[in-house]
C-alpha cells in the first residue's frame, strides 16, 4: 500500500513538474479536471434528487444550497472558496491596503519598481545585443 502511494506521489510531482512549465495547457488540463469532477457530483445529486425521497429533499435547490454551505462552513473552505486565497493570505501577511500607505511609502514602491523594470530593460538590451554580435 505504501509502495502505491509513493508511486503516485512521484508521479504527480513529475506531471507537476513537466505541467509547469507550460501554464496554458496545465489550466486546460486542471480545469478539466475540476469541471468534470463537479459534473460527476451534479449528475449523482440530480439522480438521487429524482429517484430517492430523501434526495428530493436534500438536493432541492434550497436543500442544496444549504448542504453546500454546511459541507463548506465544516471544512472551514466557505470563506477561501468565495474570496480566494490571495486575498486572505495578503491579509494575514498584513498588506496595507494602497488607501493606508502612507506618501512617502508609495513613492518608495515606485521608485523600486522603476528599478526593477530599468533592470529588466538593461538585461533585454545586453541580451539584443549578443543576439545581434552572434549573428
Amino acid at each position: 500500500m505504501i509502495k502505491i502511494v509513493k508511486f503516485f506521489d512521484k508521479l504527480e510531482d513529475h506531471i507537476r513538474g513537466s505541467l509547469s512549465h507550460h501554464p496554458f495547457v496545465y489550466s486546460l488540463i486542471g480545469g478539466t479536471g475540476v469541471v468534470l469532477f463537479w459534473r460527476g457530483i451534479w449528475h449523482v445529486a440530480d439522480y438521487y434528487q429524482k429517484h430517492t425521497y430523501l434526495g428530493s429533499i436534500v438536493f432541492s435547490d434550497f436543500g442544496s444550497i444549504i448542504l453546500g454551505a454546511m459541507i463548506l462552513l465544516l471544512t472551514g473552505l466557505f470563506v477561501s472558496v468565495f474570496i480566494g486565497d490571495s486575498i486572505i493570505m495578503s491579509g494575514i501577511r498584513n498588506d496595507k491596503k494602497l488607501i493606508e500607505k502612507s506618501e512617502d511609502e508609495i513613492e518608495l514602491e515606485i521608485k523600486k519598481e522603476e528599478s526593477i523594470l530599468s533592470k529588466l530593460e538593461d538585461t533585454l538590451e545586453k541580451m539584443e545585443d549578443d543576439h545581434h554580435h552572434h549573428h
